[in-house]
């Protein structure tokens, strides 16, 4: 069994990724650890959230200099860390969506300017030590511009603009359960994701979201073995 420890904006986030791994590597051979935020099901399956420990993008770059994200790799074989970049050029986050000639950057580009800053925050040196144990989930703009391709066809399977409200509008035509795009209900999350926990599925839709498909490529680049 493979041990995942997720660093993430927040639990929909994490949710997310858990059925990714899943449907990439199988249920049974992925054991994932929520380092942040803190987060656990109740015995219902139900999510619970440790508010005191809640994520937001800031958390998810003060735990990547701390010494929490430095012994984390005594417990998991790899670490995950995930950020939007929705907000990227917030004071603090301080990436321009823009290059030196004002052009907007392709999602290939702004997720090497937030690779390098996020690598700059855990150091150089300890980079260089566990860069094989170190995955970075990028999500341009949104983590929920990654379930688009289980609702759309057309060419907004491939957005990364306003996904949250795009989500919500398909998923509120076809599916029995509603989808606030707002207020995030982790449960609702979970039963939009879970298709991904299918292999096939996953296999089928990853390619059609730019930031997805980085994220399934560097994945697959590490050649990680349950073995």
């Amino acid at each position: 069994m493979i041990t995942f420890g997720l660093i993430s904006e927040g639990t929909t986030d994490q949710i997310i990724l858990e059925d990714i791994l899943s449907g990439y590597f199988g249920e049974d051979e992925v054991n994932v650890n929520n380092l942040q935020p803190k987060t656990s099901k109740d015995k219902l399956g139900n999510w619970k959230i440790n508010t005191d420990k809640f994520g937001n993008w800031l958390n998810v770059l003060n735990y990547c200099e701390s010494d929490s994200f430095r012994k984390a790799f005594q417990s998991n074989d790899y670490i995950i860390i995930q950020i939007d970049t929705d907000v990227s050029e917030e004071q603090g986050y301080n990436i321009s969506k823009l290059d030196e000639n004002g052009n907007l950057l392709s999602p290939e580009e702004l997720i090497v300017k937030v690779q390098e800053k996020l690598i700059n925050l855990i150091g150089h040196e300890f980079y260089t030590k566990y860069s094989e144990k170190i995955i970075f989930a990028i999500s341009v703009h949104s983590i929920e511009c990654w379930l688009l391709p289980l609702y759309y066809q057309d060419q907004r399977k491939s957005a990364i603009v306003n996904c949250s409200s795009k989500l919500a509008q398909e998923v509120n035509k076809k599916e029995k359960f509603y989808l606030d795009s707002k207020n995030k209900d982790s449960n609702v999350y979970g039963k939009i994701s879970y298709k991904y926990t299918k292999r096939k599925t996953l296999l089928k839709y990853y390619p059609e979201n730019p930031s997805f498909k980085i994220f399934i490529e560097e994945l697959q680049s590490k050649n990680i073995s349950s073995n």
